[in-house]
């Protein structure tokens, strides 16, 4: 992993182009919910994923130096954390969303077959000629998730993690220091969802108090501190599909509470039960804060 330069002209040409073009995916994408196109709107913020890595080239910022090669060796008790931790700590804020709110908790799947509409009653009927129950269900998904998932994911989270752990964190840590760098790029990164917090309800729903703003807040914290995990990795790896890993295990681990919750919690949602409420997020908030305090708070090089 090589050391990138500021440069002021690169910095703002990226962060101008990588906002531009998300903002304008995330307004089809609320024109898309708005006309029963929720499974498009879907892919397109899938896809969103990408402008990160497809603006850094535009840019004229070389990929060279990320840690493209894969580097197991020396490594593996990072990888094993990238893996695993993320749905660790899902699970750990999921269960504690649920100690607060017991009456919250439904192994039925009633959300997830309610979100399905006429695909969730086809999924009943596939369940019952099975012989599976729905906890079963839930066991099988939870086992993905944790072992398998983080790898696919981790060929679409790559998109982002070139551009915000590969390029805009390392300028931002060289020209800010080390912690104010790696708090600037969390904050950036957050509001670059905002649009869909705004338009969709993305993550918190709109119901609320405070809506959007209250959530655009939260969403901040949250991805200060995911932030944070994510750029040690890549700092302890020096290697790009390491965060990248990471990435895609905490989106695989952040399906599962739905599968495990009323299907209409309402303004319980900025709390949880997925991982960027703030109950259910209080495990990566505090992991997120004890690598802070142990490896940003003081100046150091890398």
């Amino acid at each position: 992993m090589e050391t990138t330069q500021y440069d002021s002209k690169t910095l703002l040409k990226y962060l101008r182009w990588v906002f531009l073009i998300a903002w304008v995916m995330q307004v089809a994408v609320w024109m898309l919910y708005q006309n029963g196109g929720a499974t498009a709107g879907q892919l397109l913020m899938s896809v969103m994923m990408y402008v990160p890595l497809v603006v850094t080239l535009i840019s004229g910022i070389t990929l060279k130096g990320m840690g493209w090669k894969p580097k197991i060796k020396g490594n593996i008790g990072i990888l094993l954390f990238s893996w695993f931790v993320p749905f660790i700590l899902t699970f750990a804020g999921m269960a504690l969303y649920f100690a607060f709110f017991p009456g919250h908790f439904d192994i039925t799947g009633e959300a997830v077959f309610a979100a399905a509409g006429e695909n969730g009653k086809a999924a009943t009927e596939a369940f019952e000629a099975q012989g599976i129950s729905y906890s079963e269900y839930f066991l099988i998904n939870s086992l993905s998730a944790s072992l398998y998932a983080p790898l696919i994911n981790m060929f679409v989270a790559v998109g982002e993690e070139v551009g915000w752990r590969g390029y805009m964190n390392p300028v931002l840590k060289e020209k800010f220091g080390r912690s104010k760098g790696v708090i600037i790029g969390g904050i950036i990164w957050g509001i670059w969802h905002w649009p869909l917090i705004a338009f969709i309800g993305y993550e918190y729903g709109t119901e609320y108090i405070g809506f959007p703003v209250v959530g655009m807040l939260v969403f901040c914290l949250y991805t200060v501190l995911l932030g944070i995990i994510h750029d040690w990795v890549y700092e302890k790896s020096k290697c790009i599909w390491f965060p990248a890993i990471l990435h895609g295990s905490i989106n695989a681990a952040a399906t599962l509470p739905i599968m495990v919750s009323k299907p209409d919690v309402g303004a319980y949602r900025l709390l949880g039960p997925f991982p960027n409420g703030i109950i259910a997020g209080l495990p990566i908030i505090v992991v997120g804060a004890v690598i802070f305090y142990f490896n940003y708070r003081k100046q150091k090089s890398v």
